[in-house]
């Protein structure tokens, strides 16, 4: 073990046995000192590594966790296990001078517990479309690239505005049902991400509602009527094949009778990084297609 950050581990080891280590209160929660430009970066969330590469600082990224996948380089990198669950004692290890994370993924009291120990923690909070650009840019800033963010953000944002655009000349907004799950058959409902990409694509969510993953029997999605279903693949591309052959079995379905039963990507529509534009475009041209190829 390298000497030069053994002492930060005995720190941690000490602090453990001793029962130093905070639990999470709500002051423990605000943003920590941050380094100007770190030189050796963790990311706990797949949305925040792509944005990392995005804005050209992949090459610093020294661990991230397990569910960062992409772009295939990030593949190679050491794991600090989930971003719900991160292995603390790694990502001390991999001395890091900035850790990024979501506010709705690293619980809070194991960020209280990286800074407790000495390092430097970003947590971004993206919620919506807009919240995904804002939080590049201060991704960007945070990691020393922030001419590389705008430029990144700028180009998001008008991709952004010509679907908004496009969508406001469409004569019709069809009713749309995004389904997640298969046992129990899951929705994408209210408070989403996917439902903002519906609705900004210029669509309906049939399932929007009270509950963000409402379920749904086979009788009442047929009873919606819905006039297109999309279909998140996962990692398990064969079995919603399935299911979107099980769909097409209802003539009395519109979405099957005209032939728009889809699949997509679950990573374009659920990370909220750069993709989740590519996701918004894909939508548009599930919903649109008269439009998708219409200028500016």
């Amino acid at each position: 073990m390298a000497p030069s950050f053994l002492p930060g581990l005995l720190l941690w080891g000490l602090a453990s046995l001793t029962g130093l280590l905070p639990p999470a209160m709500p002051g423990q929660t605000e943003a920590s000192p941050l380094p100007e430009a770190p030189r050796r970066l963790v990311s706990l969330a797949p949305s925040l590594t792509e944005m990392v590469f995005a804005v050209g600082a992949g090459s610093r990224l020294v661990g991230v966790d397990r569910h960062s996948d992409f772009p295939p380089e990030a593949r190679n990198l050491p794991r600090v296990g989930s971003y719900i669950h991160p292995d603390v004692e790694r990502v001390v290890a991999l001395r890091p001078d900035l850790v990024l994370a979501v506010q709705d993924g690293t619980p809070p009291h194991l960020l209280a517990r990286l800074r407790y120990v000495g390092l430097s923690v970003h947590v971004a909070d993206p919620r919506t479309l807009e919240g995904v650009i804002a939080a590049v840019l201060e991704v960007g800033n945070r990691v020393g690239a922030p001419e590389a963010a705008r430029k990144l953000a700028g180009n998001l944002s008008r991709r952004l505005d010509r679907v908004k655009s496009l969508a406001a000349r469409a004569r019709r907004r069809p009713r749309v049902f995004f389904q997640l799950g298969v046992a129990p058959l899951v929705a994408a409902g209210s408070a989403t991400f996917i439902d903002e990409l519906i609705t900004t694509a210029g669509g309906v969510n049939v399932a929007a509602g009270g509950s963000p993953y409402p379920r749904f029997s086979q009788e009442q999605v047929l009873a919606l009527r819905p006039q297109v279903i999309i279909i998140t693949t996962m990692e398990r591309e064969g079995l919603f094949e399935e299911v979107k052959a099980g769909w097409e079995r209802w003539p009395q379905l519109p979405a099957a009778r005209e032939g728009r039963i889809h699949l997509i990507d679950s990573d374009l529509v659920d990370r909220p990084g750069p993709r989740l534009f590519d996701g918004l475009e894909q939508v548009f041209r599930l919903l649109h297609p008269d439009l998708a190829t219409v200028g500016p």
